[in-house]
């Protein structure tokens, strides 16, 4: 009886491979020749429309997934708006990580379609005043506070009605009161009307303050040394010498802020320092503040303004109260009578408060 060798058992001889392959053939070709006839007919095979399924899934993106993968580019295209974030480090990264947080948050059960609408309103509100936080630098944040501290001190001061005393009287009933305030002393307050609707003041006085030189007498310059933000400016300005020379040259570096309540416009300021600003060799630096002028339609006659001007100045140096006092109520009054006469000088384009 011969041996076989473990070669001989474990590989099978070639008519028998052959048998084999023979018997595989037609179970090879018939899966093929099915698929050409279906082919022919217009219809897929079973096999080959799983196939197509799977890459159509593969290849598609829910509503729910295109809705996150949107909300999350809107975060970043936001946020890559300001310059300053364009350039941060790890921005990509950061990208990365915000459209995986919210692929995953719904996946486990997001919002609806109509309720994302109303939480990207909330979000692009919210990223908005967070990212216009991170463009101020903690002095100019220092500025913007300054100034809406001035504001709210000055309001304080006229909506107090006690302890005012008339100090010039108009025949058109144009009007000038003081009263001595605790920690600021005296202060003036003109009270007129104009016949010209709040928005025309405004921009006279705030969009066009550079220009009052032009038609204030009292006035020799202002200028605007920074603009922060929408509401808030740092001016410097250089006022004329009084009549006779009573008082002699002075300058004001003041922050100033302009709000609107409703139909009020607001403008306000105080002094405060400035660096690029140091004082002018011959010309004292007087101190402002707080001041502010209120603005709001006339009752009865929303085409005319009633304009409130609170004066508080330091002017320095060696002064007579005396003078003092005549010399500021008596700039209120001029400053009503230029205003007038450049309002109705000049045409009155439109502009918004």
């Amino acid at each position: 009886m011969a041996l076989l060798s473990l070669d001989d058992e474990a590989q099978p001889s070639a008519g028998a491979f052959k048998t084999q392959n023979t018997r595989l053939q037609p179970q090879l070709q018939e899966p093929e020749a099915d698929l050409d006839r279906l082919r022919k007919s217009g219809r897929s095979h079973p096999q080959e429309q799983r196939r197509q399924q799977q890459q159509q899934q593969h290849h598609s993106i829910c509503p729910r997934c295109q809705e996150t993968m949107l909300l999350a580019t809107f975060k970043l295209c936001a946020g890559s708006s300001y310059r300053h974030v364009r350039n941060m480090k790890g921005l990509r990264h950061q990208a990365v990580l915000a459209i995986g947080q919210e692929l995953n948050r719904m996946a486990l059960g997001g919002p609806t379609p109509s309720g994302w609408i109303n939480q990207v309103r909330r979000q692009s509100s919210l990223l908005g005043s967070r990212l216009e936080d991170t463009l101020y630098s903690d002095q100019e944040l220092a500025y913007i506070q300054q100034g809406e501290e001035a504001m709210q001190k000055a309001l304080g001061i006229l909506s107090n009605q006690e302890g005012w005393k008339k100090e010039n009287q108009q025949a058109n009933g144009d009007k000038v009161l003081s009263k001595v305030v605790p920690d600021v002393g005296k202060v003036f307050r003109l009270e007129v009307v104009v016949d010209q609707p709040v928005e025309r003041l405004y921009e006279e006085l705030v969009e066009h303050m550079e220009a009052m030189g032009e038609w204030n007498p009292n006035v020799k310059e202002i200028k605007v040394l920074q603009k922060i933000g929408k509401d808030t400016v740092i001016t410097h300005e250089l006022a004329a010498e009084s009549a006779g020379n009573l008082v002699g040259p002075r300058d004001f570096v003041s922050v100033r802020c302009a709000k609107r309540r409703g139909s009020t416009c607001v403008l306000a300021g105080m002094a405060t320092h400035f660096g690029e600003m140091p004082e002018q060799k011959g010309v004292i630096r007087a101190e402002q503040g707080p001041t502010c002028m209120v603005l709001r339609p006339l009752d009865g006659s929303p085409s005319k303004t009633k304009l409130t001007w609170l004066l508080s100045i330091d002017l320095k140096g060696w002064l007579p109260k005396t003078i003092i006092n005549q010399v500021l109520s008596q700039t209120q009054v001029d400053f009503a009578n230029h205003l007038r006469k450049r309002l109705e000088s000049s045409p009155a384009p439109e502009a918004r408060c």
